[in-house]
C-alpha cells in the first residue's frame, strides 16, 4: 500500500481498492447507508459500460473499413501515431444511427444506465448512439478506469457541436477531472512541473513528442478540486494557451484559486494563433521545450501588465488596477508564502509606481474582509445547527450584521433601544417617553411602518405591560418565555458605542452623555420612522401620477406630492439630514 501511495499518489483507500480488484478481493463496506450502496452499484455498473464502450470504438477504429477509412486516416493526418492512438484508447463511433446502441442492449446493458453514461440518446420511444461519426477520446480516472468520454465531430457541420461531452453523472463530475491525469502523473511527479493546456489533441501531442507530464481542464475555468488533484504531484503549474484573448482569458480564470491552493503559477502563450498541437508539431519537441522554458511569465505581474494596458492613463480605471492586484496577492496568504507575498507586494508597487506601505495596507485589508466573511460564515452555518438541534429557527443576528442585510434594520432597533432605556423618563410635564412614543407611533401609524415583525412583537408587548401598571425594561424581556424575543433583546442593548475617555484631554467642558441626550435620541428615531413614511407615500402618489388621465387627478397629485416634500424637508432640517435627490 505504502508503495502505491508514493508511486502512483494515490490516497489510502485508493490504494486498498486498488489492490483488492487487482487480486479479486472483495473489500466489506462497513457502515454504508442503503443510499450509499445503491449509488455504488450505480457507479460500479456505468464503470462496467464505459469500459464495453471504449473497447467497442477502439474496435471500429481499428478492425472495421469505416473506422479505418474516416476516424484513422483523420487522425493520421493529424499526425498522430497508432502507437500513441492506443495508449490513450483513442476510438471511433460509427455514422450508423444505432451500432453501438444495438451492441450494448445484445449485451444485456441496462437503457437507463446507458442514457445515464451519455453515450445513448431516447427520442420519441427510439434509442439511438449520441456519438456516432466522432472521433472518441475517454477520460480516465486516476486508476485507469474509463469515466466518460469526449466526442470530436470529423465532418464539417455548423449545426452539431465541436465536442460532446458525458454529462454529469455518478462517476463523471467535470470539476474534478483533468484529462490525461491518469498518463501524466508520474511525469509530473518526476519533473516537478505540471503543463496545463486546454484541449484533449494538446494532451495527445505532447505525450507523442515526448512531453507526458501534461493535463488539459477542457477550456473551462481551474476549480478547487482540480488544483487540489495537481497538488497531489506538484507544486508548479504553468498553463499553456494560444496567445489570442480568448487564450489569454482562459488562461487567467481560476488564477486567484491556484494560489490559495499555494501552488507557483506561470503562463506560456504560444505564438503566431497557433495552438500547442499545432505548435508542438510545427517546430519539434526540443524547440517547444526551449520555447517553454525561455517565454515562462508569472501569471501576477502578466495580469498586471494586461490590466496597466488596458487602463491606460484613466487614473479611475488604475485605480480598480491596484484593488485588483492587492486582491489577487491577499490570496497568497498561508503562512509558508509569507516570503512570497512580500516580494509580489514589492514588485507591483514598483510597476504600480505606489508606495509599497500602501499596497501593503490594501492587501491585508482583502484578507482581514476574507477572515471575517469566513467567520461568519462560519458562526452562521453552527448557529443554524443548533437552532436546528434545539428546535429554534430564525434567531436574530447582532447589528452589524443585521445591518448588512436591512439597512432601515438598525434604526428600526434605535426606536426599540430608546423605549426600553428611556420610557421611565419624563418626556415632558404631562408625559413620559413612553407615552409620547405610543401616541407618536399611533398618531402617525408608525407601527405598519417597521419591517422586523419581531421588533413589532417586542414594542406591542412592553405597550401591553406599560398599560397594565408595569413599568417594562430590558430585563423584563430577558427573562420572556419567548427565546426569540428575548434574544433579539439582547442584541438590541449591546450598544457598544460610548465616549473615549481620552476625548477629556483634548475637549474642555462637560461631555453630554447618551442618558443625557435621549430626548434627541427619541425625537431622531421617530423622525426617520415619519420619513420612511412620507418616502412611501411619495413613491405611491408618484405611482398613481404616472396612471393618472384627467387633469384634475394630476392637479391633486402634483399638490399631494408638493405637500409631502415640504413635510420631508421640514423633517430632514430637524434631524440635520441631507436629501439627496
Amino acid at each position: 500500500i505504502s508503495f502505491l501511495m508514493e508511486h502512483e499518489k494515490y490516497s489510502y483507500v485508493e490504494a486498498l481498492r486498488w489492490l483488492a480488484a487487482r487480486y479479486n478481493v472483495e473489500i466489506e463496506e462497513t457502515e454504508t447507508s442503503p443510499e450509499f450502496k445503491q449509488q455504488q452499484q450505480v457507479a460500479d455498473s456505468l464503470y462496467i459500460i464505459n469500459n464495453f464502450a471504449q473497447k467497442f470504438f477502439s474496435d471500429h477504429l481499428f478492425n472495421t473499413e469505416e473506422g479505418r477509412d474516416i476516424g484513422l486516416s483523420y487522425l493520421k493526418e493529424r499526425g498522430f501515431r497508432e502507437d500513441i492512438i492506443k495508449k490513450f484508447q483513442i476510438g471511433f463511433n460509427p455514422e450508423a444511427r444505432e451500432g453501438f446502441t444495438k451492441a450494448a442492449l445484445a449485451n444485456q446493458f441496462s437503457l437507463e444506465y446507458l442514457q445515464k453514461s451519455g453515450l445513448v440518446n431516447v427520442r420519441d420511444g427510439n434509442a439511438y448512439d449520441n456519438y456516432r461519426g466522432r472521433i472518441i477520446f475517454p477520460v480516465h480516472n486516476q486508476s485507469g478506469k474509463v469515466m466518460g468520454f469526449g466526442a470530436r465531430i470529423i465532418k464539417s457541420n455548423d449545426k452539431a457541436p465541436k465536442y460532446i461531452n458525458t454529462p454529469e453523472n455518478e462517476i463523471y463530475v467535470k470539476s474534478k477531472i483533468l484529462y490525461g491525469s491518469y498518463f501524466a502523473r508520474q511525469a509530473i511527479d518526476k519533473a516537478d512541473e505540471c503543463l496545463l493546456v486546454e484541449g484533449y489533441t494538446d494532451v495527445v501531442s505532447l505525450h507523442q513528442a515526448g512531453i507526458e507530464n501534461v493535463v488539459a481542464s477542457g477550456g473551462t475555468a481551474l476549480t478547487p478540486d482540480q488544483l487540489r488533484l495537481i497538488k497531489k504531484y506538484t507544486n508548479n503549474l504553468t498553463i499553456i494557451y494560444d496567445g489570442d484573448n480568448a487564450g489569454i482569458k482562459a488562461a487567467l480564470r481560476g488564477l486567484d484559486l491556484a494560489l490559495e491552493e499555494s501552488l507557483n503559477v506561470k503562463l506560456v502563450l504560444i505564438p503566431d494563433k497557433e495552438d500547442p498541437d499545432s505548435y508542438v508539431n510545427k517546430v519539434g519537441t526540443m524547440a517547444f521545450n526551449e520555447f517553454i522554458r525561455t517565454n515562462k511569465k508569472d501569471v501576477i505581474l502578466f495580469q498586471l501588465d494586461i490590466a496597466l494596458k488596458d487602463a491606460g492613463n484613466d487614473s479611475n480605471k488604475k485605480s480598480i488596477v491596484v484593488n485588483q492586484v492587492a486582491e489577487t496577492i491577499s490570496r497568497i496568504n498561508k503562512a509558508e508564502d509569507f516570503t512570497k507575498q512580500q516580494d509580489y507586494i514589492k514588485q507591483c508597487a514598483e510597476i504600480l509606481k505606489i508606495e509599497e506601505s500602501g499596497l501593503h495596507a490594501l492587501v491585508n485589508k482583502f484578507i482581514r474582509e476574507k477572515v471575517s466573511k469566513e467567520e461568519f460564515r462560519s458562526n452562521r452555518e453552527q448557529r443554524l445547527e443548533e437552532e436546528a438541534g434545539s428546535g429554534m429557527h430564525d434567531m436574530p443576528a447582532d447589528a452589524e450584521t443585521l445591518a448588512l442585510f436591512n439597512k432601515d434594520e438598525i434604526h428600526e432597533q434605535a426606536m426599540i433601544r430608546s423605549l426600553l432605556e428611556f420610557g421611565h423618563k419624563q418626556w415632558n410635564e404631562e408625559l413620559k417617553v413612553a407615552e409620547y412614543i405610543f401616541k407618536e407611533m399611533d398618531e402617525n401609524h408608525l407601527e405598519e411602518l417597521i419591517d422586523n415583525r419581531e421588533l413589532v412583537r417586542i414594542y406591542q408587548t412592553y405597550k401591553a405591560w406599560y398599560e397594565a401598571g408595569i413599568e417594562p425594561t430590558a430585563r423584563n424581556f430577558l427573562y420572556h418565555d419567548d427565546l426569540k424575543m428575548s434574544s433579539l433583546v439582547v442584541s438590541i442593548m449591546d450598544f457598544n458605542y460610548e465616549i473615549s475617555p481620552n476625548w477629556k484631554e483634548h475637549f474642555d467642558g462637560h461631555i453630554a452623555t447618551r442618558d443625557e441626550l435621549f430626548a434627541e435620541e427619541v425625537f431622531s428615531t421617530l423622525n426617520y420612522l415619519k420619513l420612511r413614511k412620507i418616502k412611501r407615500l411619495m413613491d405611491e402618489n408618484q405611482r398613481d401620477l404616472e396612471k393618472a388621465t384627467s387633469a384634475e387627478d394630476q392637479l391633486m397629485l402634483v399638490q399631494t406630492h408638493q405637500h409631502l416634500k415640504q413635510m420631508e424637508i421640514e423633517l430632514t432640517r430637524q434631524l440635520g439630514t441631507v436629501i439627496f435627490r
